[in-house]
């Protein structure tokens, strides 16, 4: 299914559910009583479906529950295409991320009741909602069956209704980046569930910080033999990586292609020994070959499509430089010592900046900026993202510059 596609389930038949399945919470904490846990958890769940990037800045909260409940009673829900960065993260076993396919409507509902089955089998007692007001985390969390459920509610803020479903209600707060939030979410399974909103724990700075990437020597030595192969000789100089897309959620998030051409070909003009590489995923092949093809020149290799997660991973650390527009490479490379350049304009850095490695973030400021946030699902209206084609390819490049002389210097 496409993104579009969950979006419009999501607002339509998630909202109806949701109200019905708080109907039956009502119904039920009518008959017998609004029961109070007080216990802390033996088992937690996360509930975090999209986004590889947002799952490196859950790195935190997921350190806490392990240490809370043990790593081994730790488990994570999540789709089945973006499941590798939990594998590269190695915060948990293997074996206890529980993913769901969803290339179509019939799959993912098969998908989904298997992993009720399991989380209920495993008698996992905490579900913690790492969604930002989705519909369907929050209905696969009550329906879980875990006695603990963490997650975020409303209350009386213009937010999107999703029932009334977790025990621990949380507020939202737009001041606090996300990973400090994900390890609030944390923090609130150890809270009375009758306090609201939660969380009025003091904020210390305890959040920062993701594990660091460190590939083998034969995983090096791999990517290098690919990166040689396509393009034809053997690098000699830096290597500077093009992540030109933003993926098909938030495409407002792009930084114009021709800007990544007309960059490209200055970084050739002013370094003679630069290796310009495109990198992207299966599905960006085409884009990537296109933007290489205009830059025009045989130092340009794309290597969209070609590498695993991990191999990409594995390229940042043989890299010197990453531009990038706000999207999961600018996370992944947090794992990283490259320097990390992320172009920011619908959404902002202040809640979803790297938080680790060498990360630097170009933004335009503008007065509408940023317009995607939690209040209206991540879906703005903008039909014209200024706040993007605002950031000049000069300025881009005289960061480059500047990262690469602190890189001479040191």
């Amino acid at each position: 299914m496409s993104p579009e596609t969950i979006r419009k389930i999501d607002r339509t038949v998630g909202r109806v559910v949701c109200f019905l399945l708080t109907l039956i919470r009502y119904a039920i904490d009518l008959s017998l009583g609004r029961r109070v846990f007080r216990s802390r958890p033996k088992k937690i769940v996360f509930i975090k479906l999209v986004e590889q990037g947002a799952t490196v800045l859950a790195s935190s909260a997921i350190r806490r529950a392990c240490d809370l409940v043990g790593k081994h009673n730790v488990y994570f829900l999540v789709f089945d295409d973006n499941k590798e960065i939990l594998t590269i993260l190695d915060l948990i076993p293997e074996d206890n991320i529980i993913s769901i396919r969803h290339g179509n409507l019939l799959i993912f509902f098969h998908d989904v009741l298997l992993a009720l089955w399991r989380i209920r089998r495993l008698e996992i007692d905490a579900a913690v909602d790492m969604e930002f007001f989705a519909r369907a985390s929050a209905i696969m969390a009550y329906l879980s069956g875990a006695r603990i459920r963490v997650g975020l509610h409303r209350f009386t803020s213009e937010a999107p209704y999703r029932g009334d479903l977790m025990t621990h209600r949380v507020q939202y707060n737009p001041y606090l980046h996300t990973a400090q939030f994900y390890r609030i979410l944390v923090e609130t399974l150890t809270e009375e569930p009758e306090e609201i909103p939660l969380w009025k724990g003091e904020l210390e700075d305890n959040w920062h910080g993701v594990p660091r990437f460190f590939p083998s020597p034969e995983e090096r030595e791999k990517v290098w033999q690919l990166l040689c192969k396509e393009a034809g000789y053997t690098p000699r100089g830096r290597i500077v990586l093009l992540n030109p897309n933003a993926s098909d959620l938030l495409p407002l998030r792009k930084w114009p292609e021709e800007r990544f051409v007309a960059l490209g070909r200055k970084l050739l003009a002013f370094y003679e020994d630069v290796t310009l590489v495109i990198t992207g995923a299966p599905s960006e092949m085409t884009a990537a070959l296109s933007i290489a093809h205009k830059i025009g020149d045989t130092r340009v290799v794309s290597l969209a499509g070609k590498t695993s997660l991990r191999e990409l991973l594995v390229l940042y650390t043989l890299a010197d430089v990453l531009v990038t527009n706000d999207s999961g490479p600018g996370h992944f490379a947090s794992l990283t010592d490259i320097f990390n350049i992320v172009l920011f304009g619908p959404e902002t850095a202040r809640l979803f900046g790297p938080i680790a490695g060498r990360g630097r973030v170009i933004e335009a400021g503008l007065a509408c900026s940023p317009c995607v946030n939690v209040f209206n699902h991540r879906f703005s209206p903008c039909k014209n993202n200024v706040c993007m084609t605002s950031i000049s390819v000069d300025e881009v490049l005289a960061t480059i510059k500047a990262v690469l002389g602190e890189e001479k210097k040191a």
